[in-house]
């Protein structure tokens, strides 16, 4: 599209590391070497569980107390650059990142959403999912770029540097009940409208509890038929 630079491979990264701290240094180093290098990249993973607050989050009256809401069920609370409003990992819900070096920061905002949201619709219906854009009222993290199927599975979010754009989201795999009891009392104590019943997942739209083939479909859409130069970022110890 105007305004990124084509490139034939994309650097694929697969894996976790054994730390929260050191897993987003690695999706944040990630975008640094796109831009610097003019080459694609790609990241699906599971990230350790946590609840992870965006900024206007943090800026809340309420933030010390959605923070102790989300510690006492079991939740580490972290706090996230990319992304609206607060949002649960179990340990196997999936995220993904997409770092799209640019030629002018300005252009093609609206198209990287497009081509993120097709291909987020594209994984998950390869799954059996029926998915579709948008999402319920009074969900999580709400936004304008997301996609739903018996509630919400997935909410894109985009950060844009001079030279690259970090394409980001997350996917619901399963546990749907439990996020949803987690963000209930959180979005609360944020004074968030939330409705426990709009948390969809993969499985409650039909499809597999498996988050690794959840990465893999994602990886498929998001890289296309570009060669992969494939990289294991390490393994955590599971939660």
């Amino acid at each position: 599209m105007d305004g990124d630079r084509a490139a034939d491979s994309v650097r694929t990264l697969r894996g976790r590391t054994a730390t929260r701290d050191a897993d987003r240094a690695v999706t944040a180093r990630m975008a640094d070497v796109a831009g610097e290098t003019g080459e694609p990249a790609f990241r699906a993973w599971t990230p350790h569980r946590q609840v992870a607050f965006g900024r206007r989050d943090t800026r809340s009256d309420g933030y010390e107390a959605a923070r102790e809401a989300a510690e006492s069920r079991g939740f580490p609370a972290v706090e996230r650059s990319v992304g609206g409003r607060v949002v649960a990992y179990t340990g196997r819900t999936v995220a993904f990142a997409s770092a799209v070096p640019l030629d002018d920061a300005r252009t093609e905002m609206e198209g990287r959403y497009e081509t993120a949201t097709t291909a987020v619709v594209r994984a998950l219906r390869s799954l059996g999912v029926p998915a579709r854009r948008g999402e319920p009222s009074a969900s999580f993290c709400p936004g304008d770029h997301s996609v739903q199927a018996h509630g919400k599975i997935c909410g894109i979010a985009q950060r844009v540097k001079r030279d690259v754009a970090l394409v980001s989201g997350i996917v619901v795999v399963a546990d749907h009940e439990e996020i949803a009891a987690v963000l209930d009392p959180v979005y609360d104590a944020l004074c968030v409208p939330f409705e426990p019943d709009t948390v969809g997942s993969v499985v409650r739209g039909g499809g597999p509890a498996d988050a690794e083939r959840v990465c893999r479909v994602l990886e498929d859409a998001f890289v296309g038929e570009r060669r992969r130069r494939v990289e294991a970022v390490g393994s955590g110890d599971p939660d």
